[in-house]
C-alpha cells in the first residue's frame, strides 16, 4: 500500500462492545477515545514490524504505519464518503446487518474495506452467528466478482488459544 501508493491511508474502525463492565466516558478526541478499543491493532503493528533493522528500524516502520492509519469511530462514518482509502472494520461479527450496510456503502472510488472477524465471537447478544453483519456481508457479496472470502481453519495467537477456542 505504501510503496504503490494506491491508498491515501488506512482507516480503522470497530464497534466499541465491552467484554466486561463498561468503564464510562473518556475524554479527549475521537481518536483517543477509540485508542482502548484499537490493542488488536496496535498488537499486529507489533507483529508485522518486527524488522531486522533493529529497535531504530522498528520504531521507524512503526511511526510511518502509524503516520497513515486514521482510527474512526463507527458513530462519526454517517453521511462521509472515503475516497481512495483503505478501510478495516475489526470485530465485524458484532456489527448489525444494517450497520454494516451502512459502512460499507461509505466507501468512494478507489476505496477498499476488508471486514475482519470471527462468528464463534460475537459478544453482542442481539446477535448470532446467522444474524451477525459479517455473516450478512459474506452471503450478500458471495456472487459478486469484485469480493473475495477468507476463512481461517485455525488461530495464529497460540497453542493455548486454539485449545481454548475448542474447548471453552
Amino acid at each position: 500500500m505504501l510503496d504503490k501508493n494506491i491508498y491515501k491511508e488506512i482507516i480503522m474502525t470497530r464497534v466499541t462492545v465491552p467484554v466486561g463492565e463498561d468503564i464510562g466516558f473518556l475524554p479527549g478526541t475521537e481518536e483517543e477515545k477509540m485508542t482502548p478499543w484499537m490493542g488488536a491493532l496496535m498488537d499486529n503493528l507489533e507483529v508485522l514490524t518486527q524488522t531486522e533493522g533493529g529497535d531504530w528500524g522498528r520504531a521507524a516502520t512503526v511511526d510511518l504505519l502509524r503516520s497513515r492509519i486514521r482510527i474512526h469511530s463507527l458513530n462519526f462514518m454517517r453521511g462521509r464518503t472515503f475516497l481512495n482509502k483503505y478501510i478495516i472494520i475489526d470485530e465485524a461479527q458484532n456489527l448489525t446487518p444494517k450497520q454494516m450496510k451502512t459502512l460499507i456503502t461509505r466507501a468512494g472510488p478507489g476505496t477498499k474495506v476488508v471486514c475482519l472477524g470471527n462468528v464463534s465471537q460475537i459478544d453482542t447478544p442481539y446477535l448470532t452467528e446467522t444474524t451477525s453483519g459479517l455473516t450478512y456481508v459474506v452471503d450478500h457479496f458471495k456472487q459478486w466478482p469484485h469480493s473475495g472470502h477468507i476463512t481461517l481453519l485455525r488461530g495464529e495467537r497460540s497453542r493455548l488459544a486454539d485449545f481454548a477456542s475448542d474447548t471453552l
